[in-house]
C-alpha cells in the first residue's frame, strides 16, 4: 500500500498544512544547526549530517508504521461501526415497518416479528387492514411522538416519510407507570348536607341521632367501597380525600350517592339532599381545597343536590341536579339582604340598574323595582335598557312607563350610561350573573362596585369580585326576591307606585307560566303585596297578548315536532325567517302539554347573525345541563341559549349530538 493510499484513508485533521509545516519548520532548523556546524569544526559538522540523514529515516520509518496502524485502527473502526448499525436494526428492541408506495408493509425487523404472533402475517398486507390506527397517523400531519396501542403494548410512533419507514418503541411500561401516577393523583373535596339545619330543627335529641346514626352508616359504607377518607367538621359538612381512580369510578356511578341518600330518607320522611364540590390538579393542597369550596359554593349556587368536579384549568364536569332545589331562603336572609344592599347604595354615588339583553318582563320589573329601592333611599339612580333589542310584550310595557315620567326619566341606553358611571357607582346586575349576559358589561369595567340578584342556577362564568350575591333557584323569578326586599326598606321615600308593580308583577306571571312552574307559597305572597300596592293584572294580560302572525308561527313551528328520542321533541324554524324569543318559549312550553313529551326543545333564528334554542322539561330531563354545554344556561326546567355564526340545522344537529350524549 503506497503512501498516497494511506493518507487518502487517514482523517482530514492528519493531512491538514500546519502538521506538515511544523515538521518542515523542525527539520530546517535541524539542517541549519548542521551547515553552522561546518563553520566550526568539520567533524562535527560531518556528525550533525550524519545525525540528520538518521532524523529522517527515523522519521520517514516510523511516520509509516503509525499510519499503518491508525489507518487500520480506523479501517477496523469503520467495520465495527457499519456492523453495529445492522445488528441494531435487527436487535435493537424496537419495531420497524418498511411500507411501499401502496402502503403494503414490505419489511419489518426481526423484534417487531417477535411482538406479534405466529399466525400474524403481516408481509405483503396493507397497512389499514392490520391498524388502522397507525395507518391514519402514518398520512397524518402531526405523526411524530403519538401513541398507539397494539397486541397489548403501547407504542410511541415515529414516521420518516421520506424512506416510507415507520418505528414503534415500546413505552408500555412507563405508560402503565404514568397511568398509576394519574389514577393515584389526590383529589380534594368537601360534601355538604343541603338542608340538615331545615330538617332537624324539628326533631328531638333522639331523633336527631337517630338520624345522625343513620348518615354516619351509611356514609361509613360509600367510603370503605370507594377508598374515601373523610372526616365530618360542622353538623352539614364533610371533608373527603379520595384519589383519582376512585374519582373516576365515582364519575362512572354518575354519583349515585345523591340519588341514594335521597331516596333513603325520603322514605323516613326527611328528604336530604346533598352537595359535593371536588377539585384536583398540579397544585397545592391549600388550592385545591380552595377550588373545591368554590365548587361547593357553584353546586349550592345552582341549586344543590349535586356533585361538581374540576380539575385546575379545565372546565367543570357536573352531575345530580335532577331535582328542583329546596328552599332555603329565609325572611331573616331577605332582611339581611335588603340591609346589606341599601348600605352599599347609600355608600355610592350613583346606582345603575341592568337585566340581559334582548330582556323579558322579569329583568325590566325586577330593575324597575330595584330603581325604585334606590330612589326610597334618596340615590340618583338609572335604568340600562336598549330599547332598539325588546320583544313585543317589553315595547309594550315601554310605552306605559312613558306616561310615568317619574320612572321613564331614569332609564337610559347602555352608550349613554357608559359616559355616566364613575368608579364610584355601582352596578346592579338582575335576572342574571354572567357579564357577557348584560346588556352593558363594560360598566362592570368602569367600577369595581356590583351587587348580583338573580334566580337562575348558578353557572361557571360570573360577576368577577361582587359586593353582594343573592342568588336564589327556589324563587319562581328575580321580581319575587326583590319584592320581598321592600319590607325592610324605609318609607320615608315614595313608595312603589302602580306601574312598577304591574311590571314586576308582570315578571312573576311570565317566569311561572301564569302560576303554573316553580311556584311556591312566596310566590302568592309576593304576588298578594303586588297587587295591594296597585299591580293591574288586566294591563299584564293586554302586554302578554299575541299578534295573529306571532300564533300563526308557533303553530308553523309545532308542525315540525320531531321526537329524537323517547320523550325529547325538537321542533325548528326556518333558517330564513326571524322569530322572537317569547314565541319559541311558547312554543316549548305548548309542547310540554302534548303527550308524550317530557323535554322540549325550540330553534329558531332570533337574527341574521343568532340562532336561539328555548328548552322546556317537566323535570325528569336536566335542560340546564344541556343548555349549559351549548353555551347557555338556566334552570333544571327552563333553560335557553344563543350561538351565533351558525345555522339552524348546523345547531340542532350539535343539539342532537349533546342531548344524546347527556342522557346516555
Amino acid at each position: 500500500m503506497n503512501n498516497k493510499g494511506k493518507e487518502d484513508n487517514l482523517p482530514k485533521f492528519m493531512n491538514h498544512p500546519s502538521l506538515r509545516l511544523l515538521l518542515i519548520f523542525a527539520l530546517s532548523i535541524q539542517l541549519i544547526m548542521t551547515l553552522l556546524s561546518f563553520t566550526a569544526y568539520i567533524w562535527l559538522g560531518v556528525l550533525m549530517l550524519i545525525l540528520f540523514f538518521l532524523t529522517l529515516v527515523i522519521i520517514w520509518k516510523l511516520g509509516s508504521a503509525y499510519f499503518e496502524e491508525l489507518n487500520e485502527y480506523i479501517l477496523n473502526l469503520s467495520y465495527k461501526i457499519k456492523r453495529g448499525e445492522k445488528e441494531a436494526l435487527i436487535k435493537m428492541p424496537m419495531g420497524i415497518l418498511l411500507l411501499d408506495e401502496d402502503g403494503q408493509i414490505e419489511w419489518l425487523n426481526p423484534y417487531m416479528q417477535t411482538q406479534l404472533a405466529k399466525e400474524d402475517n403481516v408481509l405483503g398486507e396493507p397497512l389499514k387492514d392490520i391498524h388502522e390506527e397507525l395507518a391514519e397517523l402514518y398520512h397524518s400531519e402531526d405523526k411524530n411522538n403519538s401513541l398507539v396501542e397494539w397486541k397489548d403494548s403501547i407504542y410511541q410512533v415515529t414516521v420518516q416519510k421520506d424512506i416510507a419507514a415507520i418505528y414503534l418503541m415500546d413505552i408500555t411500561d412507563y405508560a402503565t407507570i404514568k397511568e398509576e401516577y394519574e389514577e393515584a393523583r389526590p383529589v380534594v373535596g368537601w360534601l355538604f348536607l343541603d338542608n340538615y339545619d331545615e330538617i332537624t330543627q324539628g326533631l328531638d335529641d333522639r331523633g336527631v341521632s337517630g338520624f345522625d346514626s343513620m348518615l354516619t352508616t351509611y356514609f361509613s359504607n360509600w367510603g370503605r367501597q370507594h377508598g374515601i377518607f373523610y372526616k365530618r367538621v360542622s353538623d352539614d359538612r364533610y371533608f373527603v380525600l379520595l384519589n383519582r381512580k376512585e374519582l373516576k369510578r365515582l364519575e362512572k356511578e354518575k354519583f349515585n350517592i345523591i340519588d341514594n341518600i335521597r331516596e333513603r330518607t325520603s322514605k323516613r320522611n326527611l328528604p336530604l339532599t346533598i352537595s359535593i364540590g371536588l377539585a384536583y390538579g398540579e397544585e397545592t393542597f391549600d388550592k385545591l381545597a380552595d377550588l373545591a369550596q368554590n365548587n361547593l359554593d357553584l353546586a349550592l349556587g345552582r341549586g344543590g343536590d349535586q356533585a361538581i368536579v374540576k380539575e385546575v384549568n379545565e372546565e367543570p364536569r357536573y352531575y345530580g341536579g335532577k331535582t328542583n332545589p329546596m328552599e332555603k331562603r329565609t325572611r331573616v336572609r331577605s332582611r339581611m339582604i335588603s340591609q346589606a344592599m341599601q348600605k352599599l347604595m347609600k355608600d355610592s354615588e350613583q346606582v345603575f340598574v341592568m337585566g340581559h339583553k334582548n330582556p323579558d318582563l322579569d329583568a325590566i320589573g325586577s330593575s324597575l323595582g330595584i330603581a325604585r329601592i334606590a330612589m326610597m333611599l334618596k340615590k340618583t339612580v338609572y335604568v340600562v335598557i336598549d330599547e332598539e333589542d325588546l320583544s313585543h310584550d317589553v315595547m309594550k310595557l315601554m310605552e306605559e312607563l312613558e306616561k310615568h315620567e317619574q320612572v321613564h326619566k331614569n332609564i337610559i341606553s347602555p352608550a349613554e350610561a357608559e359616559k355616566r358611571i364613575s368608579g364610584y357607582d355601582i352596578v346592579i346586575l338582575v335576572d342574571h350573573h354572567k357579564p357577557v349576559l348584560s346588556i352593558a358589561p363594560n360598566l362592570l369595567k368602569k367600577t369595581k362596585k356590583n351587587i348580583v340578584i338573580d334566580h337562575h342556577r348558578r353557572g361557571e362564568e360570573f360577576t368577577e369580585n361582587p359586593m353582594l350575591v343573592y342568588i336564589e333557584p327556589y324563587a319562581s323569578s328575580t321580581a319575587e326576591l326583590i319584592t320581598e326586599l321592600f319590607e325592610y326598606v324605609s318609607t320615608d321615600g315614595d313608595p312603589i307606585n302602580r306601574i312598577e308593580a304591574t311590571a314586576m308583577l308582570g315578571g312573576i306571571v311570565v317566569d311561572t307560566n301564569n302560576f303554573s312552574l316553580r311556584t311556591g307559597s312566596r310566590t302568592f305572597d309576593a304576588a298578594s303585596y303586588l297587587q295591594s300596592v296597585g299591580a293591574n293584572s288586566t294591563m299584564i294580560q293586554r302586554m302578554l297578548k299575541e299578534a295573529p302572525e306571532n300564533y300563526l308561527q308557533r303553530s308553523r313551528l309545532i308542525e315540525t315536532l320531531d321526537f329524537i328520542k323517547e320523550g325529547v321533541a325538537i321542533a325548528q324554524g326556518d333558517d330564513d325567517t326571524i322569530y322572537q324569543s317569547v314565541t319559541s318559549a311558547q312554543t316549548a312550553d305548548t309542547m310540554l302539554s302534548m303527550s308524550g313529551v317530557e323535554a322540549a326543545f325550540v330553534v329558531t333564528r332570533r337574527s341574521e347573525e343568532m340562532v336561539g334554542i328555548s328548552a322546556r322539561s317537566l323535570g325528569k330531563i336536566n335542560v340546564q345541563i344541556i343548555m349549559e354545554k351549548m353555551g347557555g344556561g338556566g334552570h333544571l326546567s327552563n333553560a335557553a341559549t344563543q350561538i351565533d355564526g351558525k345555522s339552524v340545522q348546523e345547531v340542532i344537529e350539535e343539539l342532537k349530538e349533546v342531548i344524546s350524549a347527556q342522557l346516555d
